[in-house]
């Protein structure tokens, strides 16, 4: 009402306005002239209040031209037949004026309207498909309704073991008494949809989908329009299918998550199984010979079995160590403690610690000793020596030495150990260090690689195979040099 009142004013005021302009100009223009000029204030008056300003504005326009423009002036008499049918004509197309002016105003509002609506469906389309988390989307959901329908408060409730529990709201938020009201044995029903009722009250809207109902949207208060009404239900069965949506896309992470562990779980049990078998072999067939009271050992063979347990109990001892430490690493647990170490030196207590498994192997050393101290954790890159050289022993043949160089590449200092075994076929190559991975042929991938290429990697640096070259396979991995520019021998 007020829009149509300050229309009719604006269109009398410039009816008033350009009468009043156009009257020294009387003498020089016609009737049609001012008749035409007066157009402006009907086309105003639809403009600012719409049809009812526009006929007032007519009826302004009509006692202007009549008062000041037909003879006789300033009266609002018509003197002869022709001037009462300029008025009428006058009357008649200001009218259509107004008319078409109106379903112009009126045709460019719907435009506006819907493309304010396809804006806001725009909105939710994007929900759809952004990569988001149940939590983002149901913020952007209720901020969405909120901001785009202009309402007090948006809430949106979830089913939690049965209940339902809000999970983001916008706006004024619910209070205890508007929870309990939601309650079907609270005795204070709750209007249903998006049509009737009373501004300002509570109303429910479930978010639905082929499957089943997923939540409830809690709006205070409705939009003004119809339009905007029906709007808002499209709205909330669009956000339905997103949520239902970002909650599919959960339960597939979930589930291809679960899938990786167990599959991890598989492959863990099968390498432990496979690095342990052996050992264990080992030590039963010892310790079972050594038991057995018919059996007539030498002292020589007796010997021999305990060193065998002996080795082998170290063997596992190592293999257990090695991957207690790459899952406390992996986890965040064991951290890289760095020290400025001797290459040498780094060598020497790892063929201390191997040397009964190495028996009589003859390991040649290639380590100058002017390399300068490497900047590492002895502890690990020590057990990184132990399955490297533990895996050359095991694929080189009798009497064949395993040979264990140090040099400089570039600003890295490289270690290496080669055997003078079969060497890795070109199959396995690409997944040689991957963790837990057994190849049909009896390749060297195991737990040992994989726990070297784990701690190498802990430190910044890398490692890879090379063709040894007399024969057989070359690990070698690199070592950050110490800060400090004096050498350790």
């Amino acid at each position: 009402m007020r829009i149509k009142l300050l229309g009719s004013a604006i269109g009398v005021a410039t009816a008033i306005a350009l009468g009043a302009a156009m009257v020294p100009l009387r003498p020089h223009i016609s009737i049609a002239t001012a008749g035409l000029v007066l157009v402006v204030p009907v086309v105003a008056g639809v403009t600012a209040g719409g049809y009812p300003a526009g006929v007032v504005s007519v009826a302004a326009g009509f006692l202007v031209y009549d008062d000041l423009f037909i003879p006789p002036y300033n009266r609002l008499s018509v003197g002869t037949a022709q001037n009462w049918a300029v008025l009428g004509v006058y009357v008649v197309v200001m009218l259509l004026v107004a008319r078409v002016a109106a379903h112009l105003k009126d045709a460019r509002s719907d435009a506006q309207r819907r493309a304010e609506e396809f804006a806001r469906l725009f909105t939710v389309s994007e929900m759809l498909v952004e990569d988001s988390s149940i939590e983002e989307l149901l913020e952007t959901i209720v901020n969405a309704i909120w901001t785009a329908f202009e309402l007090e408060g948006v809430t949106l409730l979830l089913p939690v073991d049965g209940q339902l529990t809000v999970a983001a709201s916008a706006g004024v938020a619910m209070s205890e008494q508007d929870l309990h009201q939601l309650d079907p044995e609270s005795g204070m029903p709750v209007r249903v949809g998006v049509t009737g009722g009373e501004p300002g009250e509570l109303r429910a809207v479930a978010l639905s989908v082929m499957s089943g109902p997923l939540g409830m949207l809690v709006l205070r208060g409705l939009p003004a329009s119809a339009g905007d009404r029906d709007l808002l239900a499209t709205f909330a069965n669009q956000a339905a299918l997103a949520l239902e949506r970002t909650q599919l896309r959960a339960q597939a992470l979930r589930s291809e998550l679960l899938e990786r562990v167990e599959q991890v779980r598989r492959d863990l049990l099968g390498a432990v199984s496979h690095d342990l078998r052996t050992p264990l072999a080992t030590m039963k067939v010892a310790s079972s010979t050594l038991l057995d009271s018919e059996a007539t050992l030498s002292d020589a063979d007796a010997r021999e079995l305990y060193g065998l347990i002996d080795v082998q109990t170290d063997r596992l001892t190592r293999l257990v160590t090695s991957l207690l430490d790459m899952s406390r690493y992996q986890a965040g647990v064991l951290g890289v403690e760095r020290q400025p170490s001797a290459v040498l030196d780094l060598v020497g207590e790892a063929l201390a610690g191997l040397r009964p498994a190495l028996d009589d192997r003859e390991v040649n050393l290639e380590i100058p000793d002017w390399l300068p101290a490497v900047d590492v954790d002895p502890v690990l890159i020590g057990q990184v020596l132990a399955n490297l050289l533990d895996n050359a022993n095991r694929h080189s043949p009798q009497g064949r030495p395993i040979c264990v160089a140090a040099a400089m590449r570039g600003d890295r200092v490289a270690l290496s150990v080669a055997d003078r075994g079969p060497g890795v076929p070109g199959g396995e190559r690409g997944s040689l260090f991957d963790s837990f991975v057994r190849f049909d042929t009896g390749g060297r991938a195991g737990l040992g690689l994989a726990i070297a290429k784990t701690f190498v990697e802990a430190h910044g640096e890398r490692i890879w195979l090379e063709d040894a070259p007399s024969g057989g396979a070359r690990f070698v991995f690199t070592m950050r040099v110490a800060a400090s520019e004096g050498r350790l021998g």
